[in-house]
């Protein structure tokens, strides 16, 4: 959503294993980075952020003892909390693995012995989709934070907000999407299954939603994307929230382009942000945008049939000669229309009545 790619660190001395890894790294989609050691990988992790990276335990090829992977494990937690750490090594035990998930932040822990690529493919797609740290001002406390206009905002009478819902099987994604809603002024309602979310539906009015395609588990978008996904949970949302006009905001692991695009034409969601490259700012723009649009298809729902037949001809560039003629009635009621559009959309001028109209 940022313009930027997602990268990926290799940190591995042997070129063969480099090879391997980054050839699937980057079928996933990811720009890739390459150490061979510990100092450069320090460079890389202070030089960028990564999403991924994949660290090989012994960094000296003549000496099985060298744990150099451990220290690049800690300076990844430290350095770059938003990275998730995939350790591999031909070098394992269960102590070693236990010491790589605990102690040092790994995501998960591989053997050389028993790699396999579509195993090491969906671990990297769980990382992609997996929610990112809501950072402080100081990245290496790690320690997500809320911004301070959430505490002004969350003061607000509760009666004076509009209300947003959350539907999100991950608590993590759910946490951070309440958050950025809650800054932004919505009272929010969050569910993690279909049966909650109807109910809410059914019984409150919501100004937003924010859903998730899949409530069942991960999508892999590289071994389905060609696949039909319309059976899943939160499509069958998407059809009740375009039903009741609910503004909807997707945020999803499925990535397919052509998957997104008939997403948007057939539920006329008004964004759709893949979980993988998902930023605050960015959807912080999408809910402002949302927010705007809807704003504007309300005030034209105020507008009588004739007004609104009005003002679709004076978007047209029709005087108001024209537009009498079009409608067959006189000058004089085209003004009177005009004089009650503009107090409905609050503009004073054909232009910003116009505008109004491209708006909505």
């Amino acid at each position: 959503m940022t313009g930027q790619a997602l990268r990926a660190l290799v940190i591995e001395d042997d070129h063969s294993w480099q090879q391997i890894i980054s050839e699937i790294l980057s079928d996933c989609g990811l720009e890739v980075d390459v150490a061979t050691n510990l100092n450069d990988a320090m460079l890389s992790l202070k030089a960028q952020p990564h999403r991924v990276a994949v660290v090989d335990l012994s960094l000296s090829p003549n000496d099985h003892n060298n744990y150099d992977g451990l220290r690049v494990l800690d300076a990844v937690r430290r350095l770059d909390p938003n990275c998730r750490a995939i350790l591999l090594t031909g070098f394992a035990t269960v102590e070693l693995a236990v010491t790589a998930l605990t102690d040092y932040g790994a995501f998960t822990f591989l053997r050389k012995e028993s790699f396999h690529r579509s195993q090491f493919r969906d671990i990297v797609y769980r990382i992609l989709v997996s929610p990112p740290i809501l950072m402080t001002t100081d990245p290496a406390s790690a320690v997500p934070a809320p911004d301070p206009l959430s505490k002004r905002q969350m003061d607000r009478p509760r009666n004076s907000r509009a209300k947003a819902l959350v539907v999100e099987d991950d608590a993590g994604w759910r946490s951070i999407l309440e958050e950025l809603l809650v800054d932004s002024g919505f009272l929010v309602r969050t569910c993690a299954s279909f049966g909650d979310a109807l109910g809410y539906l059914r019984r409150e009015i919501f100004s937003l939603a924010v859903i998730d395609l899949s409530l069942q588990g991960v999508i892999d978008s590289w071994t389905a994307r060609d696949s039909n996904h319309s059976d899943l949970e939160g499509y069958q949302l998407l059809e009740t929230t375009k039903a009741k006009n609910i503004p909807t905001i997707v945020v999803s692991g499925i990535s397919a382009p052509e998957e997104i695009q008939r997403v948007y034409t057939e539920y006329s969601i008004s964004a759709f942000i893949e979980k993988q490259a998902f930023d605050r700012a960015a959807f912080r723009r999408a809910i402002e945008e949302t927010k705007q649009n809807h704003a504007a298809q309300s005030e034209l729902s105020a507008l009588t049939e004739r007004e609104r037949e009005v003002l679709d001809l004076l978007a047209q560039g029709l005087t108001n000669k024209e537009i009498a003629e079009k409608l067959v009635i006189t000058t004089n009621t085209v003004k009177r229309h005009l004089k009650a559009i503009f107090e409905k959309l609050n503009v004073h001028t054909r232009s910003a009545a116009t505008a109004k109209v491209a708006g909505g």
